[in-house]
């Protein structure tokens, strides 16, 4: 059995405990500094998780660090010290998803290069250069928690080496004793191999985990990693083989946390603006392949005069039915993040958090997004500003529609309703940061890895970041709003079979006694199919989003993005919205993030290109989710493959700015819903992350049944 396939079962047979213990061990620091300041009580809640929490070592390990800790089997731990403990550290509060706590792309470049023992001493000098500033009392504080924070990672570093030595003696494991050796080598030196980088960064990725942060990506490994690889295979210290087998059993162990999106970027451009594809962004490729895991989410960073070889060893990936990695344009994005003023060496060096969301790693505060439910809009518009669900007057008033004589008339309306929601959605997101006094939610260990939250003695959260903070709006259903728009165009404006009056009271009753406007709203034009007439909305969509939203800054000065990403939403956003002009019925799901309506693209891939990339991307700073489904043949014949290969690069020529596909066929996908139980390790892509489809809602596994197969 190779490596990894014995860590596999290794995993697989590793009980969990039955008790979350994670703020029993944060309550016993905070208990002991209830009257510190608040960044040091955080500290040392954190130091106590660190140096508590079991330490748990698999006898097939290559690079240790396990989440296994985050349980006990203690039964001296009673339900009474669990509760007493949730209520301590839920008094302390914390950031979240919407504040920027998590999906954040950490500095892991100095962190390996200095390592602990540099990163300590940087801490220290920091303290010397402000100690006669206005405001030291409050900086040595945050160095000082930043400082027992590291002191306590250190610590835990040191605990897995122990506990890996003492395993390996005990089991007699010549492996396990070189994995201790290079655990051990960490405590007081930064990395000096492969190994060593790999296994830094991968205890920090897990003491993350450990504070609860979701979707922590590990950013541009192949590039950060590359030259501790390079330097040991030029010595003769380590082969390719030997790197695969660590990169994977590192990446496989994602699965103890179960789908955890952990976005890696491979590929693109490097700092200087040239190609940087090496080896290292092949070993990931093979790894993922190898691990069969919905995570890592690997994104592939494309730019012109990448080599079609690495283009088809990714599609040779993504046919083994995973869906990933997911293919990026470095010529849309890098000039899509340059428009908000960073430098252009930064833009080059961006990454990906969460499912595609760019990120400049290590140098902004934590991601953040929210849903903006466009459609709906055009509902208010259409209807006077009141949801024709509840009836209810919830946008300005815009009109009678009845009244409206052209889609001048339409636009003007939806554009007013849509400003309007911008300007509600900006207040609520900013209002909910600015609950949060960064004083008292200051995330010491996080702020360790961002650019230079040292340097200025400064929380990631409160102006320690060289950037300010980002957030996304991603906006829904540009599909079904170019649908929508361009069947009310065609109905009633150039045919003019129907009223807007009788389109409207269409609307309102489902379609119901209102079946030849809806056969006709079906068979309007579609996006998808490289017809300008619908085309021409999904371009205004884009533009009239992020001129609305380009206005608008979060509580520190940073940009509202824009995306064409919905994860899943477009189900649950349509819940909301009642039946739309292109036929869609009230309740119904819209579109998926930036791709044509399932079903409606009847014209093959070629069609679908030309109209997705018609719309300009570079004002998409957040990204987009396109989702594209080929028959699992498309992969297997190298010509075939060829074919697909040679689309995608007219696609990202001509600027498409993101592409995912799903090569698992309907066929397997109808099964695996009718018997579940032989599919459990069934993998399949989402909307900007794979899954076990059998976990998935069934609303979601049709809606990826439902998305156009090519062959």
């Amino acid at each position: 059995m190779s490596k990894l396939d014995l860590l596999k079962q290794e995993i697989a047979n590793k009980p969990y405990g039955n008790k979350a213990v994670l703020n029993y061990w944060q309550a016993k620091g905070f208990v002991e500094h209830f009257t510190d300041p608040v960044p040091l009580a955080r500290a040392y809640a954190f130091a106590e998780l660190m140096r508590r929490h079991e330490k748990h070592v698999y006898e097939n390990d290559l690079i240790l660090g396990s989440i296994h800790g985050i349980y006990t089997v203690n039964d001296s731990i009673t339900d009474a010290d669990l509760e007493y403990a949730n209520r301590v550290v839920q008094s302390f509060g914390s950031r979240n998803f919407a504040t920027n706590s998590d999906h954040y792309a950490p500095d892991y470049e100095t962190f390996l290069n200095e390592g602990i023992c540099g990163t300590l001493a940087r801490i220290r000098r920091s303290r010397e250069e402000h100690s006669g500033d206005a405001d030291a009392d409050e900086k040595m504080i945050f160095l000082e928690a930043m400082e027992i924070s590291m002191l306590a990672f250190r610590d835990m570093v040191k605990d897995y080496a122990e506990v890996a030595a003492k395993k390996a003696d005990e089991c007699g494991s010549a492996q396990l004793k070189t994995v201790a050796q290079a655990c051990a080598n960490l405590v007081d030196k930064a990395p000096a191999t492969f190994r060593e980088a790999l296994q830094l960064m991968w205890l920090t990725h897990v003491t993350f985990c450990y504070e609860g942060r979701y979707a922590m990506a590990m950013g541009r490994l192949d590039q950060i990693l590359y030259p501790f690889y390079r330097k040991d295979v030029d010595a003769g210290v380590l082969t390719r083989d030997e790197a695969q087998d660590l990169v994977e059993c590192t990446l496989y162990k994602i699965i103890e946390r179960g789908c955890d999106t952990v976005n890696i970027a491979i590929g693109g451009v490097d700092r200087n603006g040239v190609g940087a594809v090496n080896e290292l962004s092949y070993i990931f490729l093979t790894a993922v392949k190898n691990c069969q895991i919905p995570g890592p989410n690997l994104s592939a960073r494309m730019y012109d005069g990448i080599p079609d070889e690495f283009i088809d060893a990714c599609l040779q990936v993504i046919g083994t039915g995973i869906g990933y990695p997911a293919m990026m344009n470095d010529e849309v994005n890098i000039p899509a993040l340059a428009r908000y003023g960073y430098a252009i060496e930064d833009c080059r060096d961006y990454c990906m958090v969460g499912c595609i969301e760019n990120f400049l790693q290590g140098k902004q505060p934590p991601w953040s997004d929210g849903r903006f439910n466009s459609p709906f809009y055009l509902e208010l518009a259409l209807n006077n500003g009141r949801s024709m669900r509840t009836g209810k007057q919830v946008g300005p008033k815009t009109g009678d529609p009845a009244t409206f004589t052209s889609m001048d008339d339409v636009l003007k309306a939806f554009e007013t309703q849509l400003r309007y929601a911008a300007r509600e959605y900006v207040a609520f997101f900013n209002n909910e940061n600015d609950r949060y006094n960064p004083k008292h939610y200051t995330q010491a260990f996080l702020s360790c890895f961002c650019r230079d939250c040292i340097g200025r003695a400064k929380d990631i959260n409160d102006g320690g970041a060289l950037y300010p903070s980002v957030h996304g709006t991603c906006a829904m259903g540009i599909g079904t709003q170019a649908d929508s728009l361009a069947a009310l165009e065609k109905l009633v404006f150039v045919d003019k079979r129907f009223t807007m009056a009788e389109y409207c009271q269409a609307l309102l009753h489902n379609f119901e006694g209102y079946e030849e406007l809806h056969a006709a709203a079906l068979n309007s034009p579609k996006y998808g199919n490289n017809d300008d007439f619908v085309d021409k909305y999904a371009v205004w969509t884009v533009d009239k989003h992020a001129e609305i939203f380009s206005q608008y800054r979060t509580r520190d000065g940073g940009g509202i993005y824009i995306a064409a990403a919905s994860n899943i939403s477009n189900i649950y956003a349509g819940m909301e919205v009642a039946a739309t002009p292109d036929g869609r019925k009230s309740g119904e799901a819209f579109s998926d993030a930036a791709s044509p309506m399932h079903g409606m693209d009847k014209n093959g891939p070629t069609a679908v290109v030309q109209s997705i990339t018609k719309p300009d991307y570079t004002k998409a700073a957040c990204g987009t989710v396109v989702n594209q489904k080929f028959s699992p043949s498309m992969f297997k014949d190298p010509q075939k493959r060829a074919k697909l290969l040679a689309m995608l690069k007219v696609y990202f020529k001509q600027r498409g700015q993101e592409m995912q596909i799903n090569s698992v066929s309907r066929d397997v996908l109808k099964d695996a819903m009718e018997h579940p139980d032989n599919y459990r390790t069934l993998v399949t892509r989402v909307s900007g992350y794979s899954a076990f489809y059998t976990t998935l809602d069934k609303l979601v596994q049709e809606d990826i049944l439902k998305r156009t197969e090519h062959e």
